[in-house]
């Protein structure tokens, strides 16, 4: 094992929170190893006056740090597993999903506790399709507003004023120990998470033995089978950020799990909604039947009208 790795990392607080984490953790597996972060900018860290629906193009926060890895300057990738294209480029794998965070949704608010005390017309902050949908079609009086930037940025903003509540990810809150005077975690069953929430992965050359060894170390076998489970799912979709989908499994015992999957319209009119349970040895091929099933009732012409408005 080489003693000197390099991992190339997003420059957000969050970004560098999960970098710093997988670094330590990996050091403390491996006495003697030093590991070096390398900060990159990517396409989606730049263009921020701009809702990543209507930024579009998979990829948006992992293709320059991808590049690192394949020209060499870089040894290993930590990323947000939502962030990460079901296809990665030819020479890369996903060597390690290590245990997942809490994966839900959290309301966050100065002055309202919950999604039902918010006040009609209330100014809610979020830039994903897939939350607006669902808050929209709890309370389709809200008025939905785009909110971009790094989970403090975006903290702020609505302690300033701009929103009377924002939603964002459960566990870039826990990872960061940020919060709000007022906090409601949605439950999964109510507000379906993105595809791989709360999950890390980490990305490495499919032909670097050393890092994928240490990288074996810090497998969570059923998180690989959910996000494997949900990724095929939003493979089977041809999804992105473009759209309102959702996904999330949940481990039933050592080898089943239950994948729960959600297509809508923008405006939470139509939610599309189903369940199906499978196995670890057939986790993507689970994914890929439950988005087939869900085109078949309608999903099918809504992804499609969507994509069509997005080129």
């Amino acid at each position: 094992m080489r003693k000197n790795l390099v991992i190339a990392t997003r420059g957000s607080q969050l970004a560098l929170w999960q970098a710093g984490h997988v670094k330590a953790c990996l050091e403390s597996l491996e006495p003697g190893l030093n590991i070096s972060l390398r900060v990159i900018k990517t396409r989606g860290d730049i263009i921020l006056d701009v809702p990543l629906s209507k930024v579009g193009g998979k990829g948006l926060f992992v293709k320059e740090i991808e590049e690192a890895l394949l020209d060499g300057s870089a040894d290993l990738a930590v990323h947000s597993i939502k962030d990460v294209p079901m296809i990665l480029p030819d020479g890369l794998v996903l060597g390690c999903v290590p245990r997942r965070e809490i994966c839900v949704d959290c309301l966050l608010s100065s002055r309202y506790g919950t999604l039902d005390e918010l006040p009609r017309g209330a100014r809610v902050g979020t830039s994903s399709l897939r939350r607006q949908a669902q808050l929209l079609n709890l309370r389709p009086d809200l008025e939905i507003l785009s909110l971009r930037g790094n989970v403090d940025t975006r903290l702020r903003k609505m302690k300033e004023g701009e929103y009377d509540a924002i939603v964002l990810a459960s566990a870039g809150l826990k990872r960061l120990g940020l919060s709000a005077d007022r906090m409601q975690h949605f439950e999964a069953a109510v507000f379906v998470p993105a595809v791989g929430q709360g999950a890390l992965g980490i990305e490495c050359r499919g032909d670097d033995s050393d890092v994928l060894e240490l990288l074996s170390r810090m497998e969570h076998r059923p998180t690989r089978v959910c996000v494997e489970a949900e990724r095929g799912f939003l493979a089977g979709l041809d999804g992105g950020c473009q759209v309102p989908i959702a996904g999330h499994a949940e481990m039933l015992d050592d080898d089943r799990f239950i994948l729960d999957g959600l297509v809508a319209e923008v405006d939470g009119s139509v939610i599309l909604r189903e369940q199906q349970e499978g196995t670890a040895a057939t986790a993507r091929e689970t994914g890929f039947a439950l988005a087939r099933h869900l085109l078949d009732k309608g999903g099918k012409d809504i992804l499609d009208r969507l994509y069509a408005e997005n080129r």
